[in-house]
């Protein structure tokens, strides 16, 4: 089967989560701030729930990009690989080691900001034939020219551009799934999909 024809499933893939530093997060501007956050807040859950390997990262944390953010550590736990100096992260023996020992090569990855965090450890681990997802609604940057100029080169390196709630609905693959419902009511728990799913769960429950 061709690649990029294949689909993502919670048993051959990782999330990775990049550089979602405060003191980055300030300078995104090419999305709605509350919206990112409630996008990485989606995929983060999603990976709690289907209980996918996640490998997170930060760049420096005691400088100024600052902490990763709250609302992932709160979901997904305080274990952070913290890098000295790496630029990309896929230069880095500790994240990358971290990768390899969960066995998948489907790599579900965000990170901030999009041009750099994410576009250069995504064409990186391609190179050394990862099936890479960069999911860009959990990711952020200066403004929306950088990120299509970032979303160019990576689909030209053979990057799969992603949003979450496609990586969500990938991952369900039908409603009667083990974790339909529950994958269902995080995509309403952040999105404006709640009114779907209140109807969903209405007439469900008048069976």
């Amino acid at each position: 089967m061709n690649k990029f024809s294949e689909t993502l499933t919670k048993d051959n893939s990782v999330l990775a989560l990049i550089d979602h530093q405060t003191g980055l997060l300030v300078s995104c501007r090419d999305l709605d701030p509350h919206l990112m956050t409630e996008n990485i807040k989606g995929l983060a859950n999603l990976a709690k729930a289907v209980g996918l390997p996640t490998v997170v990262t930060a760049s420096m944390p005691e400088g100024p990009n600052g902490p990763i953010m709250p609302e992932i550590t709160n979901i997904l736990g305080s274990e952070i690989i913290e890098r000295e100096g790496e630029i990309n992260a896929w230069k880095s023996p500790e994240f990358k080691r971290a990768i390899e020992a969960t066995g998948r090569k489907k790599i579900i990855m965000a990170g901030i900001v999009t041009d750099v965090c994410l576009m250069f450890p995504a064409i990186s681990a391609v190179a050394e034939g990862y099936d890479v997802y960069a999911v860009v609604d959990a990711s952020g940057t200066w403004n929306s020219t950088v990120t299509q100029a970032a979303m160019h080169r990576m689909t030209q390196a053979g990057v799969k551009v992603a949003t979450w709630s496609s990586v969500l609905a990938e991952m369900m693959d039908d409603w009667r799934s083990d974790h339909g419902t529950e994958l269902g009511g995080i995509l309403a728990q952040h999105t404006t999909y709640r009114w779907v799913y209140s109807s969903y769960l209405t007439a469900a429950n008048q069976k």
